[in-house]
């Protein structure tokens, strides 16, 4: 599959994009094992937010869940022709409303690996008219190519930050 072009989405979605390197879908299919076992190897720190008003690990655990069930929706309405714009979200309130430190990272890493494999026969099932589409969310083009690339470059971009940030 080739790398969306500078017309399929906005800005905001080069910070992800850029960080995709390598086949799309296999590096999609290794997210949802390796990520998970990230997760799961930082359960004495899943309370750890690195300063005050930041988020913890649960919380972006659940903000990385919560995101791409969001931008599945997206790239399921667009693949299927939706014509309606999309509407955007506020990640800090979804992160506020969902109570993720109630939670185990065991189960935010279980949920995630299923969600991601379930995500995935969608994205395998994709024609290349599909990946083509071009929709409007957060009143931005973007296109279903593009959306792969960004759920994918989202979890290497808060990964960085972990890695960063928080050990």
């Amino acid at each position: 599959m080739n790398r969306p072009q500078i017309h399929e989405y906005s800005p905001w979605g080069d910070t992800y994009i850029k960080l995709v390197d390598g086949d799309i879908m296999e590096i999609l299919e290794r997210q949802a094992t390796e990520f998970s076992d990230f997760i799961n190897s930082l359960v004495e720190k899943a309370d750890y937010a690195y300063a005050p008003g930041k988020w913890t690990i649960k919380e972006i655990f659940g903000h990385i869940i919560d995101t791409e069930r969001i931008l599945v929706y997206r790239l399921t309405c667009i693949a299927r022709g939706e014509v309606q714009h999309l509407p955007n979200f506020e990640e800090d309130a979804y992160v506020a409303g969902a109570h993720f430190s109630d939670r185990s990272l065991l189960s935010l890493s279980h949920e995630f690996a299923l969600l991601r494999k379930a995500n995935l026969y969608l994205f395998q099932s994709l024609t290349e008219p599909e990946l083509d589409r071009i929709g409007v969310a957060s009143e931005k083009n973007i296109s279903v190519r593009a959306l792969l690339y960004i759920i994918a470059g989202h979890i290497m971009h808060h990964v960085n930050t972990i890695k960063e940030r928080y050990l």
